[in-house]
């Protein structure tokens, strides 16, 4: 890319564990962006896509306190493409545009040093495209379904209708300079990273 930094591509399919993949590149010395966490800033109150998103879909999405209820709004999305993609095109040129900022910044303060973007549709969204690497995580099916329940509290049917909204893992792997298998412990899921890290970052040739 254009930008003097050596840019990771991280995506993979819901609750895989890609937030302990990025923790770890943070831990190693990447400045790393997780655009979930850009899109929960941008659905605040006081973010750019609040007004837009309560416009679109109705008082039902907005919380007794006046902050998104990001539960109800999952609950129509999940189980409606034709939504799904009236919610995205609200958020992600949003989330892009904060994310270009993010990377010129980390470039301009810190110019050679390694980015890494946690992106769910790194490759749909056409940010494989900038990345020098791309990392993908995958675990199986049945614990992300466990994850899911467990670490969100959604039901089972919920967990469901989340993951057969996502593309499958399998979209992802194609296009993968290093796959970080996440059906083991968390030692392993770091010693992975680790070697990733050690062995030039999963760049591609």
């Amino acid at each position: 890319m254009h930008l003097h930094l050596t840019l990771i591509g991280l995506t993979g399919g819901i609750a895989c564990g890609k937030s302990t993949v990025l923790a770890t590149l943070h831990d190693l010395g990447a400045h790393v962006l997780d655009a979930d966490a850009v899109t929960h800033a941008l659905q605040r109150p006081e973010g750019a896509a609040y007004a837009p998103i309560v416009a679109a879909f109705g008082p039902q999405v907005v919380a007794a306190d006046g902050t998104l209820d990001r539960r109800a709004l999952g609950s129509i999305v999940f189980s409606d493409a034709a939504r799904l993609r009236e919610l995205e095109a609200i958020v992600h040129p949003l989330v892009r545009r904060e994310i270009a900022a993010w990377l010129e910044r980390v470039a301009a303060e810190h110019p050679g040093a390694v980015a890494v973007l946690d992106v769910i549709r790194l490759i749909e969204g056409g940010y494989a495209a900038q990345c020098d690497a791309v990392w993908v995580v995958r675990c199986a099916a049945e614990q992300q379904l466990a994850r899911l329940m467990q670490t969100r509290g959604l039901s089972e049917p919920e967990a469901r209708a989340r993951l057969a909204a996502q593309p499958p893992q399998e979209s992802r792997i194609a296009h993968a300079t290093l796959i970080i298998d996440n059906d083991g412990d968390l030692d392993d899921l770091r010693a992975q990273v680790l070697a990733g890290w050690r062995g030039g970052h999963g760049a591609i040739p």
